[in-house]
């Protein structure tokens, strides 16, 4: 059959703009955020961040497997209900995260501070696992064939690199047209929460409108779970069976007893760690140990970010040359 049109694949991958765009504000800054602007200590921020990611790891699996059994909701399909249920949560919870604790003074605790962001982080991460779970697994049902997946997948990921140049982008307008300062530092510090609390909303509000694009442009169709294939008195009790009976599929359990699944998870949660430990400590670097003027801290992260897309370019010339498996 005529593959997915590309205006469906571009809408499709508008999907998870939302969720690229509040993690790399998340990884990039809330340390930063929390410790050199709002005056927090490291206990604290670390306890934040920790927190967002254990919350993240836990909703994870389970929200994979709530979405496996769940029917949608009326109309519409089991996916993009999550999805949008998700970018809800994200929505509502993000901006409170790049905002100063609401009614707390100078004399507040920082328990305190911990107790009022907990909630928000825990919404945005159920959010986040939501919006990211129900997109991914999207894919198989808009398309059949490998390539088309592969293809989606690369739409996907484009946006994604979109998202990253957009937040550097406007962290370092925001930070070099900062119109409202006459008196403004090299340094970060408490006069620079305008600067975090409009990035977080310009954030939130760019995404919201890609994902407005995903629901209104992607069609999925509806699963319910009761649809069974009508049995008629002319139905055979026992189908014959096939010439080539068909391969059985593999439920979560069984993904355990694969080591191959054990060897992709392994490569991916390395790639992973390099990757968020170099976004997240690298601003605090920056401006704690170089003691560096806080614009370089959209400045760098923006270098790093497109040479290493630029670099990725090179992979295919090097997977022909040393092979797949090595590279």
């Amino acid at each position: 059959g005529a593959g997915l049109p590309l205006r469906s694949r571009l809408s499709f991958a508008t999907g998870h703009f939302l969720n690229d765009l509040c993690a790399s504000l998340w990884f990039t800054y809330l340390l930063l955020y929390l410790h050199s602007v709002l005056g927090y200590g490291h206990r604290l921020a670390g306890g934040l961040l920790l927190a967002g990611q254990v919350a993240d790891g836990l909703c994870t699996p389970i929200l994979g497997y709530e979405a496996d059994r769940s029917a949608g909701c009326g109309r519409y399909g089991r996916r993009k209900a999550w999805h949008l249920a998700g970018t809800t949560c994200v929505l509502v919870s993000f901006p409170f995260i790049f905002n100063p604790c609401l009614g707390c003074k100078e004399n507040t605790p920082q328990w305190a501070a911990f107790i009022y962001y907990i909630p928000f982080i825990i919404i945005f991460q159920f959010g986040w696992a939501a919006t990211q779970i129900s997109h991914l697994s999207l894919i198989p049902e808009l398309v059949t064939n490998d390539h088309e997946k592969v293809e989606l997948t690369a739409f996907r990921y484009a946006f994604t690199v979109m998202a990253n140049i957009t937040v550097y982008g406007l962290a370092w307008l925001l930070l070099n047209f900062q119109v409202d300062q006459p008196d403004r530092t090299e340094h970060l510090g408490i006069r620079d929460v305008p600067i975090f609390r409009n990035l977080s909303l310009i954030v939130v509000g760019l995404g919201a409108v890609f994902s407005l694009i995903f629901h209104l442009g992607t069609k999925e169709k509806p699963y319910p779970l009761e649809s069974l294939p009508q049995l008629e008195e002319s139905t055979p009790l026992l189908q014959k069976e096939s010439i080539s009976p068909p391969c059985p599929l593999l439920i979560w359990k069984d993904w355990l007893l694969e080591p191959a699944f054990y060897q992709v998870a392994m490569l991916y949660m390395s790639t992973r760690l390099i990757v968020n430990l170099s976004q997240t400590y690298i601003t605090m670097y920056l401006i704690n140990s170089l003691l560096l003027p806080k614009k370089y801290i959209a400045t760098i992260p923006l270098v790093m970010y497109i040479s290493g897309f630029l670099s990725s370019f090179l992979m295919k010339p090097v997977n022909k040359w040393i092979g797949r498996n090595v590279s």
